[in-house]
């Protein structure tokens, strides 16, 4: 049977489409009835096939009580696998318990799929999502405040959110929603014009730092009623559009950005600045469109929407006349949906704002703007994250309570990396910049490995000496894994170009097959991952997939100097070129040597 080409990689996705067929053929009648294939997982330390249909207790469930001819889920099971179309996939089938059918990968196959990618590219193996547009909302941090290591979860898991999907042959509109507008900008105003009586003389230089200039004007603005006075005048006419006052915000706003941008260039993150003042221009037209539709009511001199089943309303209208945060993202996720035309919009905060977009998107769904089925697009979805702690279990901040500059704590990072790198001999004699491009990419990747590998729920403990140990499952330890493995290239001297035009890979060896099995997952896994927006999921078939190479392959196997030597240079080029991968859509900078 011939491979949909647009699972060229997806193993998973081309077994079902056998078990479609078997499917069809076994119960004819129950036309509804979707595939259940997954990896076989390994129970009291035997593994019965590589994947497992499970669909024949359910298919036993149904036709139960029918004239039927099987007696039993373990009939249907045999039936199943007596249906299956001819494959090369496939290699043996056998039946377990109450029908499940277990699958054998054919060896050819498995070392076919690998020579494929290596010379059309892992590019080949990039997963198929039903859509071809979305917005991932992440990062936005605050105008005038400090970019924190709160901020840090938001950048860097939206950024692989991004990466997995942008591999998946998705458009993403990532976006970052800066909280750039609000009353504070009156007190922070006033306070620059004190400051600053001449214009001209107000930069990044002069005001310092930001988060100082924030503080001390919310000070002034508790302590002083005159001043908070012209602070509220000032935020009116900032929203009146004086001119002044225009400019006054742009040089704020502008500081702010080069701050940010530190960050950003650290992480080597991209992202297109919406903030919330880009949002006012839509807000009274979307709140007209939600009256007319009979949304809106009032309640205590407010404006509000109340969503099914929550007891508190979402105020779009404050009791001064002001918008708030519920107005402007109303506004967002319509400009999103029909200017944008995003079918998946994605948001990243923290897990306590989860009420808020619950909320939002029960508005939308009485809207009209979005389905009532979570599962049917356009679709929106929050994402929450957890806090990041120090050791003592508490918020992570320093020793004065203040909480971490990001910049401050990325530096670290780097700085304890290259203190380690160079304790080894042979990075002593590196150029200086080789050093300094290795110690980058090594201490941002363990802070970004870090926070990735644990499920973005749960809080996670920042430590600088476990993120950087080169043992365990830190990206230390896979970044010189591929390191090493990339050395193992190198040491044969031979091209690997010309190795992969002439040499056929042959999986005889159970680690050879074992290394080539998880290889081919690949796909299936970042598909899983980007669907269900997992990044741990991806990070844990990394490191397998390190362990795999290191204690089952390259122990057991002899590359250089063996009769198998090309073809298993091919398996150490494949694993490579899927760990390349991998580090890319996490948002981590490969290293060749160590």
């Amino acid at each position: 049977m011939a491979v949909d080409a647009e699972n060229v990689g997806n193993v998973k996705r081309q077994l079902a489409k056998l078990f479609e067929v078997s499917l069809r053929a076994t119960v004819p009648t129950e036309t509804d009835i979707v595939p259940l294939v997954d990896a076989c997982i390994v129970k009291s330390g035997v593994r019965f096939g590589d994947y497992q249909c499970n669909n024949a207790m359910g298919i036993w469930s149904k036709i139960r009580g029918e004239q039927t001819e099987f007696r039993g889920p373990a009939a249907v099971g045999q039936a199943i696998m007596q249906n299956l179309p001819p494959s090369d996939m496939l290699e043996s089938c056998s039946v377990a318990g109450p029908g499940f059918v277990n699958v054998v990968l054919s060896r050819n196959w498995i070392a076919e799929s690998l020579q494929k990618m290596l010379i059309d590219g892992i590019d080949t193996w990039a997963p198929r999502l039903p859509i071809k547009r979305a917005v991932v909302d992440f990062s936005s941090p605050n105008i005038a405040k400090e970019m924190h290591v709160g901020h840090l979860r938001s950048t860097i898991i939206g950024d692989t959110f991004a990466r997995m999907l942008e591999f998946s042959h998705v458009e993403v509109l990532r976006r970052n929603h800066v909280g750039d507008w609000g009353t504070q900008f009156g007190m922070l105003i006033e306070f620059l014009f004190e400051k600053f009586p001449n214009p001209e003389d107000v930069n990044e230089a002069a005001i310092g730092d930001l988060q100082t200039f924030y503080k001390a004007s919310k000070v002034r603005f508790d302590s002083d009623p005159e001043f908070k006075q012209r602070a509220q005048q000032a935020v009116v006419r900032l929203q009146g559009g004086e001119d002044k006052y225009h400019k006054a915000w742009k040089q704020i706003c502008e500081i702010s950005r080069t701050e940010f941008h530190r960050v950003y260039e650290r992480l080597d993150i991209q992202l297109e600045e919406k903030g919330e003042s880009f949002y006012n221009p839509y807000i009274p037209g979307v709140l007209e469109e939600l009256n007319k539709k009979g949304m809106i009511e009032d309640n205590q001199g407010a404006r509000v929407i109340f969503a099914q089943g929550v007891k508190v309303p979402l105020i779009v209208v404050k009791s001064d006349g002001g918008y708030n945060y519920a107005s402007t993202d109303l506004a967002a996720l319509w400009y999103r949906l029909n200017e944008e035309k995003a079918e998946w919009i994605i948001y990243l905060t923290d897990v306590g704002q989860q009420q808020h977009f619950d909320m939002l998107f029960k508005a939308a769904k009485r809207a009209g703007w979005l389905p009532a089925d979570d599962d049917s697009y356009p679709k929106a979805t929050h994402v929450g994250f957890g806090l990041v702690l120090g050791e003592d279990g508490k918020r992570f901040r320093t020793r004065s309570s203040e909480v971490v500059r990001l910049v401050d704590l990325l530096d670290e990072a780097k700085s304890r990396s290259k203190t380690a790198l160079l304790e080894r001999d042979t990075a002593k004699e590196w150029p200086e910049e080789e050093v300094e491009k290795t110690s980058q990419a090594v201490g941002y990747g363990a802070v970004k490995y870090a926070d990735l590998k644990n499920n973005k729920l749960t809080n996670y403990t920042f430590n600088f000496d476990q993120m950087l140990n080169d043992k365990g499952n830190t990206a230390v330890y896979l970044l010189y894994a591929h390191a090493r493995i990339c050395s193992i290239i190198r040491k044969s001297g031979k091209d690997i170009e010309e190795v992969k035009r002439i040499t056929k890979i042959a999986l005889d060896h159970e680690d050879e097959r074992a290394l080539g099995l998880h290889l081919v997952q690949f796909s299936e896994v970042v598909e899983e991952a980007c669907i269900n927006l997992l990044p741990n999921v991806l990070c844990e078939y990394l490191y397998n997939l390190s362990e795999i190479f290191t204690k089952k392959f390259y122990s057991n196997c002899q590359v250089v100097g063996s009769a198998e030597e090309s073809s298993r240079l091919l398996l150490c080029e494949a694993t490579a070129s899927v760990m390349r991968k991998c580090f890319h859509l996490l948002g981590i900078v490969p290293v060749y040597k160590i």
